[in-house]
């Protein structure tokens, strides 16, 4: 199996093995931390979770740290990776048990909130720090391979972080104490991911010691700077930044059927809304479909970027997904909603495989940290923007068509635009 054997390739590397290793166990245990917040925040007995409310704890989860995102690239290309992968972790898994305890003091929603967003603020660093130090382990040569396994496989590790807590959570007495049990078991994990990252050497993944400043401050007071070069850089390439629009509209409609799907879980598909462990369990499963449909990807998307160039693959991956959605969501049944979550999985994987190796391959690595961080931002306001609509779009059981086909046609318009485009590389 092709796969199997670009593994094996890889994992001849001893660098590549230690970063993945780090990869995996982030990923895994924010898979762990992201459903706890999802049951918590939609799945307690005693909150009525409607499209807005989901949709205002996504834009507090995630916009105001969005905003630090250039900030963490300029840090990111003068900071030690390593040692943002060791130190971040550590930080997590402290601030992990500190909204473990916040669930159980049963505090007001907007001290939970400000606590949860503190531990998914420090993950900009880690996941931008770990897409920034690949180039560092493996050869452009073996760059492609190591992007669609790397990246997929911490994507499978955060599906199995997130079935982890399902079934945890499946397994004990509703409540607060078992939303507090699965937070905890998150803090473990990061704390496992931040000791990992002491099998690297100091110095490993960069950036190049010459590009260090001498001192913290100097980092900070150059950011504004930094940031302007970051988009400069970008601008003269434009075959990333049209990958990189290409998939932050695709994450735009990834994150309004995401919205779609909690609420379909939440009151649709499930016979007792007072008692969610029906919707619970459909929604976990959802989530392991998904990332099936993301191992496939991996194992599709080297053979297909050869066959079809990356814009090539960006625009198949698109057009599927605006072919299979309406068929295949419109029904608002669980069985044909699995099928379309890995198919989309598939899809969305497959053509974020191909946009991270544009943009690591046309990126000088010196730029990498700032320009992943707004690939990031970019990302990260797509979803909130779709989870706005979704909200303003959605009735309180999930159920649009006039939604649906706006995002058919979504993928549509990226299809055609990436048809259209200088062919990529």
């Amino acid at each position: 199996m092709a796969v199997v054997r670009d593994l094996r390739v890889l994992l001849r590397l001893r660098d590549f093995r230690r970063l993945l290793a780090v990869r995996l166990l982030t990923q895994l245990s924010d898979g762990v931390f992201q459903v706890a917040l999802a049951t918590y925040v939609v799945f307690s007995p005693e909150k009525q979770a409607s499209p807005a409310a989901i949709a205002s704890a996504m834009a507090v989860l995630l916009l105001p740290y969005s905003l630090l995102g250039p900030f963490t690239g300029v840090l990111l290309d003068r900071w030690r990776r390593r040692q943002v992968l060791l130190y971040c972790n550590l930080l997590r898994a402290v601030l992990s048990c500190a909204t473990a305890a916040l669930i159980l003091a049963r505090v007001p929603d907007w001290l939970f909130y400000l606590s949860a967003l503190s531990v998914t603020a420090v993950n900009r660093f880690v996941l931008a720090g770990l897409s920034a130090a690949l180039p560092r382990v493996v050869d452009d040569e073996r760059l492609v391979m190591a992007n669609s396994l790397s990246p997929t496989a911490g994507t499978l590790a955060a599906t199995a972080g997130g079935g982890l807590a399902f079934l945890i959570h499946l397994g004990l007495a509703k409540g607060a104490g078992a939303d507090a049990t699965v937070v905890l078991l998150a803090a473990f994990l990061y704390l496992c991911a931040g000791l990992a990252a002491l099998a690297m050497a100091r110095d490993l993944l960069g950036p190049d010691p010459a590009l260090l400043p001498p001192r913290l401050g100097t980092a900070v007071a150059g950011t504004v700077q930094g940031l302007a070069d970051g988009l400069r850089h970008l601008r003269g390439r434009p075959d990333a930044v049209r990958a990189m629009s290409a998939m932050t509209a695709l994450r735009f409609c990834y994150g309004a059927l995401t919205v779609a799907l909690l609420m379909l879980c939440r009151y649709a598909w499930n016979t007792a809304p007072n008692a969610p462990g029906g919707g619970l369990a459909l929604l976990g499963l959802a989530v392991g479909v998904s990332g099936a449909g993301f191992f496939a990807a991996a194992v599709v998307t080297p053979w297909a970027t050869d066959r079809f160039g990356t814009a090539g693959w960006i625009t198949v991956c698109a057009g599927s997904a605006a072919v299979l959605l309406p068929p295949l969501a419109l029904p608002f049944a669980p069985a044909p909603m699995l099928i379309a979550a890995f198919a989309l999985g598939m899809c969305t994987q497959g053509a974020k495989i191909a946009t991270d190796t544009v943009v690591q391959s046309a990126i000088d690595d010196a730029y990498r940290g700032r320009v992943f961080s707004l690939y990031d931002v970019a990302f990260n306001v797509a979803f909130v923007g779709a989870a706005a609509v979704a909200a303003l779009m959605l009735p309180p059981d999930g159920r649009s068509a006039v939604l649906i086909g706006v995002l058919a046609l979504l993928y549509a318009g990226v299809a055609l635009t990436m048809l259209r485009g200088r062919p990529v590389q």
